[in-house]
């Protein structure tokens, strides 16, 4: 049996997101992509994560850059908390907040990141902070309050 997926979901990782990161799949949607992209963090598969980076965004030594942001830092969780579509077929948005360990300290990021389908195949494009409110339910899908949580 295959361990758990870093992605969260719940399922094997040999189901879930291991054939995408191989090569051997490729995301049928929006969060497939995301989910996936998290792993390639967790697993620090720098050449999924610039091949699945919009072209229109890459930047030079776009791998290196992200190769060397690996150090140090350990993913703790994914909760995927909202997918939308986007103004046409080819887009979509996915909210997450995602929980991290950096040179020993503990923190979050939440973002809702926008994806477009080019030639049948999903990209990262870019991503915004999305606002929460101090009574809101906390991103992280603990039962509590953000404030009395990770806010």
């Amino acid at each position: 049996m295959s361990e758990t997926c870093p992605c969260c979901s719940g399922k094997q990782y040999s189901l879930c997101c291991q054939p995408f990161l191989e090569g051997q799949a490729i995301p049928a949607s929006a969060e497939q992509l995301m989910r996936s992209r998290y792993s390639a963090y967790v697993r620090h598969h720098a050449a999924y994560l610039t091949s699945t980076w919009h072209t229109s965004k890459r930047v030079a030594g776009l791998e290196t850059l992200l190769s060397e942001s690996f150090a140090g830092t350990e993913w703790l969780g994914l909760n995927v908390t909202r997918c939308n579509p986007g103004s046409h077929e080819n887009e979509a948005f996915v909210t997450f907040f995602a929980r991290y360990r950096e040179n020993g300290r503990t923190s979050a990021i939440s973002e809702c990141s926008r994806f477009l389908r080019e030639d049948q195949r999903w990209y990262y494009v870019d991503g915004t902070t999305p606002e929460i409110g101090r009574n809101d339910r906390c991103p992280c899908g603990a039962d509590k309050k953000y404030k009395k949580c990770c806010g």
